[in-house]
């Protein structure tokens, strides 16, 4: 059963706004068919009783000591600036 046509494709392509030839429309339509008859048939899967998850395998943070450490001085990291002002990095307004 197809599932899709040539102008569902052109009337997507269309909202997307994307082009393409009538060759490549041909092509795309019974690929994009083909998608959707698989995602129907994992849509028929029953999954009734069966927990979401987010991820296959567990997954945990791994957390690491937060050490201060020295950094640049105000002036290092301002010597290369092109423009400062107020201290800082002048940079120009984005309207």
């Amino acid at each position: 059963m197809k599932r899709i046509s040539s102008d569902d494709v052109r009337h997507v392509a269309r909202l997307a706004e994307l082009e393409f030839s009538d060759g490549e429309i041909l092509k795309i339509t019974p690929q994009l068919d083909k998608i959707l008859e698989h995602v129907a048939r994992v849509s028929a899967v029953d999954t009734d009783g069966i927990q979401p998850t987010s991820h296959a395998v567990d997954i945990k943070n791994v957390f690491r000591d937060d050490t201060v450490e020295d950094s640049i001085s105000q002036e290092e990291a301002l010597k290369n600036a092109p423009e400062e002002e107020n201290d800082g990095f002048s940079v120009p307004r984005i309207d």
